[in-house]
C-alpha cells in the first residue's frame, strides 16, 4: 500500500510517498482503509524532531515511527480478536499514527462512530483540533456560561472550533485574527472580533475570564494583563524555542502560585468519551469544521509547508483516494 514515510528529521521535502506492508490489526486494533485524514502543527514538529526535547521520545538521531498524521477518518476493513465495539463497514473517526496512508491500525479506544452528516473529509478535520479547543475550555480554562472568552489565532484549526464550543457553553466571545479573516470569525458566531494588526488585546484595556491562545505569540505577561481577576489563560500553540518553553513552564507555575491569574500549556488527549460528546454536538449542526485547503495523499509535503506557513483558515484536509 501507499503511505508517507520519513526517515531523518527535516523540512517537507524528507516526505516519501512510498510503498509499505499493509499492517495487521493487532488484537485491541481495528484496520482502517483511510477516507481522509489532515494535518496538524503535531505533524511538522514530529517531522521536523522539534522542539528538541520531543526527540528524547521519539528518536535522537531518527524517528523510531517513520510513520506520520494523527487525525483519520474512514472505513472499517478488519478487526482485533478482542474488539467489541465495531465490525466491519464502519465508517469511523478519531486518532492513530500513520494516518497519511492508505491504511493504518488504530486502537479501539481512540475511534468513535463517524457523525452521519459529515463526510469523510469533514471528520478527519475534527480530532486533535476540536480536542484540543474542547479540553482547552472545559477542563483547563474551567469556562462557564456568560464568560468572557477570547480566542487568540481564532482563524485557524483550533481557533475556528474553539470559537462554536465556547459558544455553545454560553460563554461571550471575541475572536482575534487577520484582517482577511475576520468574517470567518463573525460567520462562526464570535461576539466580537478584533483584527490583531490594527489593535492589540493585550493592550486595549479589556479584560477576560478566559483566553484560549490557539497561537501562544504573546508573553505570560501580556496574556495575564489581558485577564481579569480569577482569570485563566489556556495556551496550546505557538513556535516558541526550548529556552522560551522551559522559561514560560517555570513562570506559569511560579506567577499561577503568586497571583489571582492563571496561565498554562495544554495538549489534547484522544479520549474516547470526549470523541463521543463532539460527535453528539456535530450532528446536532452546532459544531461545523472549517476547511481550508484539500491535498491528496501524495501531496503532502506541499500540505505541510502551507500548513507550516501559518495562514490557515481553519483545516487542511488530505484526501485518499478510494483504491488499493
Amino acid at each position: 500500500m501507499k503511505a508517507i514515510v520519513y526517515e531523518k528529521y527535516g523540512s517537507p521535502d524528507v516526505l516519501q510517498f512510498k510503498e509499505i506492508a499493509t499492517p495487521a490489526p493487532a488484537d485491541d486494533e481495528i484496520l482502517i482503509h483511510v477516507r481522509a485524514a489532515s494535518a496538524n502543527p503535531l505533524d511538522w514538529h514530529f517531522m521536523r524532531g522539534e522542539p528538541w526535547f520531543m526527540r528524547l521520545m521519539i528518536g535522537l538521531r531518527k524517528p523510531k515511527d517513520t510513520r506520520l498524521g494523527v487525525d483519520v477518518a474512514g472505513v472499517v476493513e478488519a478487526v482485533g480478536r478482542n474488539v467489541t465495539q465495531f465490525k466491519q463497514g464502519d465508517a469511523v473517526f478519531g486518532g492513530c499514527r500513520g494516518a497519511f496512508a492508505k491504511r493504518v491500525c488504530a486502537k479501539e479506544d481512540d475511534l468513535v462512530l463517524k457523525p452521519a452528516n459529515l463526510s469523510f473529509e469533514q471528520a478527519a478535520a475534527v480530532p486533535v483540533a476540536a480536542l484540543t479547543a474542547f479540553q482547552g475550555l472545559r477542563d483547563k480554562g474551567r469556562i462557564q456560561p456568560g464568560h468572557k472568552v477570547l480566542i487568540d489565532g481564532a482563524s485557524g484549526g483550533v481557533g475556528t472550533f474553539a470559537i462554536q464550543i465556547a459558544k455553545s457553553f454560553g460563554a461571550e466571545v471575541t475572536a482575534v485574527c487577520s484582517t482577511r479573516n475576520l468574517q470567518t470569525a463573525r460567520s462562526l458566531s464570535a461576539d466580537h472580533v478584533i483584527d490583531y494588526t490594527r489593535e492589540d488585546f493585550t493592550r486595549n484595556g479589556l479584560r477576560y475570564d478566559l483566553i484560549m491562545a490557539a497561537n501562544a505569540y504573546h508573553s505570560i505577561f501580556d496574556y495575564r494583563r489581558a485577564l481579569s481577576r480569577g482569570g485563566i489563560c489556556v495556551k496550546s500553540g505557538g513556535r516558541a524555542s526550548l529556552p522560551h518553553i522551559i522559561l514560560d513552564m517555570l513562570l506559569d507555575r511560579l506567577l499561577s502560585l503568586i497571583g489571582h491569574k492563571k496561565t498554562c500549556g495544554m495538549i489534547a488527549k484522544v479520549k474516547k468519551t470526549d470523541l463521543l460528546l463532539l460527535k453528539d454536538i456535530l450532528e446536532t449542526g452546532k459544531i461545523i469544521p472549517v476547511i481550508d485547503r484539500y491535498y491528496p495523499l501524495s501531496h503532502i509535503a506541499e500540505a505541510i509547508r502551507y500548513l507550516e506557513e501559518g495562514h490557515a483558515r481553519g483545516k487542511v484536509v488530505i484526501t485518499v483516494e478510494d483504491q488499493r
